[in-house]
């Protein structure tokens, strides 16, 4: 597709309405489901390469066409545009996060994502989430993914993950993280804890033969052992000029049927949600997007985009090493 200069836009703000709430999830008291209401307000400019498929659509299609198919092994050039990419989402991740504290909404946080991507001469992308016109997805507590940004404030105890999907020079980076807001609980720091043990060690065993299907066989049982569980709903995927490969598909417990070996030049992330019990079942909120616990317990997740080396593994998305306070 040739290049596309957007005019300035203005972007709907999304804003959950907090005394709409489906009697099947009054048990879950920190977030309202994302019953919308719109309310206009202008955004920068955007000047960078999309996708108008999924800007206009929410339907990725080129993705699509590419069901089935192999996964793709880049070339050296090709590696060097991941890496450019997955480095400028760190940076806006990691800005992003130093704004958390109590009283600051999700909408807040969307739009200094926004503002940190455009900046960079890039531009976010997510399927489908384009066309609730947000950056990013921001999930709270008891929240799996795709928590949709509105105006509800952070509290002192929730917890929070932010996922930075970003797309420059026709090249895709993904990662996510799970922060705390202010002083949280000792299970809550074992949760987060463990969700970050379960991508490391997975991490570490990836290389050139190894199997896409183990990975799950490490996370499982590391989140077992910590009274937690592993959601089999969502994976991890190969990730290049495309956003969402299916090849690799990189589910995130044991005893799956993934099929695959690493390969030089093969780029995915691996991206495990971890939910606190032995529940991993998800529930879907009416807006047919956001992922929640089925029992209202928390869930913490964090990924990273990876590249298969020659003698191993790059996280190409690396940041400072994970610190909880």
């Amino acid at each position: 597709m040739a290049p596309i200069t957007h005019s300035p836009i203005t972007r709907s703000r999304v804003h959950c309405d907090q005394s709409i709430r489906s009697p099947k999830l009054a048990q879950f008291p920190t977030i309202s489901p994302a019953q919308i209401m719109l309310s206009m307000a202008s955004l920068p400019p955007v000047h960078a390469l999309f996708d108008l498929n999924v800007a206009v659509t929410g339907r990725p299609l080129a993705e699509m066409k590419r069901l089935g198919q192999p996964p793709r092994i880049l070339t050296k050039e090709e590696q060097e545009k991941m890496r450019r990419s997955c480095r400028l989402a760190r940076e806006v991740l990691d800005i992003a996060a130093s704004h958390i504290r109590p009283g600051i909404t999700t909408d807040e946080i969307d739009e200094i994502v926004h503002n940190a991507t455009i900046e960079r001469t890039s531009l976010f992308h997510a399927p489908s989430f384009a066309l609730l016109n947000r950056s990013a997805v921001r999930s709270i507590n008891e929240v799996i993914c795709h928590g949709i940004p509105d105006q509800r404030k952070l509290r002192e105890g929730d917890i929070i993950n932010i996922d930075v999907s970003l797309y420059f020079e026709g090249y895709h980076a993904d990662l996510n993280a799970t922060y705390p807001v202010g002083e949280i609980s000792e299970d809550d720091k074992k949760l987060i804890r463990t969700s970050r043990t379960c991508l490391d060690e997975a991490i570490k065993i990836c290389k050139p033969g190894a199997l896409i299907r183990d990975i799950g066989k490490v996370i499982e049982p590391i989140a077992r052992a910590n009274g937690c569980s592993s959601v089999r709903t969502f994976t991890g995927h190969g990730i290049n000029n495309l956003f969402h490969c299916s090849a690799p598909n990189v589910p995130h417990y044991a005893k799956n049927k993934a099929v695959g070996t690493m390969k030089p030049g093969m780029v995915f992330t691996i991206e495990p949600m971890i939910n606190f019990g032995s529940n991993w079942a998800d529930v879907h909120w009416p807006d047919n997007w956001t992922a929640t616990t089925v029992d209202g317990k928390k869930s913490a997740q964090f990924e990273e985009t990876l590249l298969i080396t020659e003698t191993g593994v790059e996280v190409l998305t690396a940041g400072k090493p994970f610190e909880l306070p």
